[in-house]
């Protein structure tokens, strides 16, 4: 299946938990193999990291890790550069190849 969202795209949140949902921000990867992406803000997890040796003989700091974990790509929506609202994405193909269109505006996305 093609993914119609891409990694620098700004999204918002349109379900799952309470507190991530609404929020925006941009996608920083984009898992095709298991319907993923890694949005900045979203689903902040917290890592309890413990001590480690590392190979040059230095150690990594033990401590709590925030970090972003991946949500499932349907529960984002693409929001229009054009008319800044979650919207859904079209594919529209011409002798070039095939652009990303907002169903809305009928704008090109990218």
């Amino acid at each position: 299946m093609k993914v119609k969202i891409r990694k620098g795209d700004t999204v918002e949140v349109i379900s799952g938990r309470l507190e991530d949902k609404g929020k925006r921000g941009e996608v920083i990867n984009v898992m095709n193999e298991n319907d993923r992406v890694v949005v900045t803000g979203v689903n902040i997890r917290t890592k309890h990291q413990k001590q480690q040796q590392l190979q040059n003989g230095r150690q990594m700091n033990p401590g709590r890790i925030q970090f972003e974990a991946a949500i499932h790509i349907s529960n984002v929506m693409l929001v229009c550069p054009k008319c800044g609202e979650a919207v859904r994405v079209g594919i529209q193909r011409d002798e070039i190849g095939a652009h990303r269109i907002c169903k809305s505006c009928q704008q090109l996305i990218d």
